[in-house]
């Protein structure tokens, strides 16, 4: 979770990674401290690196001791090292809870889950980190519904732009997990090679 002066954290990583503080004000102030700033020494290439990382775990709101057992186990695991890491990132259950819309940010969508609102597969579960699995089915906990938080879900659900391995049951406000995670290198807010070549330096 993000503790602290959340427009500096901002600033310094220079990524959207708290919707609260980049507004077009923010985007304005950047565009004139760029123009004002003088020209700076470049970063080393473990500078780079290291920013990468800190962009990565901030992308998913992790520690970087969570972040460091992330990239581990995935460089542990059989196959493409980029695909197995950020396949776990997106496994998370705050991660799904954000990108299938039933949270406006994802400090939001982490304390959703640890207020214990949803179930997985019927059953409580108050983990944000818990990874989701393939066919599993997440909803409302029956005692959260009328929640004021999901008050206006049916309007939010109108205009957000599920992920491929991600379905929702509009009717039922149920998310499936329809396939194995993944997010496009677009989407990305940070160089998951980098962050690779930073822990295997």
């Amino acid at each position: 979770m993000q503790i602290g002066p959340r427009y500096k954290k901002a600033r310094y990583l220079g990524i959207p990674i708290f919707r609260k503080t980049q507004t077009q004000k923010y985007a304005i102030r950047a565009q004139k401290k760029a123009k004002t700033t003088g020209r700076r020494r470049g970063k080393s290439e473990y500078g780079k690196q290291m920013m990468e990382k800190q962009r990565a775990r901030h992308s998913y709101g992790v520690s970087s001791g969570q972040f460091t057992n992330y990239v581990k186990k995935a460089l542990q695991t059989k196959g493409d090292n980029i695909r197995n890491l950020l396949g776990a990132l997106e496994s998370r259950f705050d991660n799904v809870i954000l990108r299938a819309g039933f949270a406006p940010t994802r400090s939001a969508s982490r304390q959703l889950v640890a207020h214990g609102h949803f179930c997985v597969n019927g059953s409580a579960v108050k983990v944000p980190s818990y990874m989701v699995g393939v066919g599993d089915t997440i909803s409302i906990r029956e005692g959260s519904k009328k929640k004021i938080v999901f008050s206006r879900l049916d309007e939010e659900l109108k205009n957000i732009q599920l992920p491929a391995w991600v379905k929702i049951n509009h009717e039922t406000k149920t998310i499936t997990i329809a396939g194995e995670p993944s997010v496009e290198a677009s989407e990305l807010l940070f160089d998951p090679i980098a962050v690779l070549e930073f822990y295997t330096r």
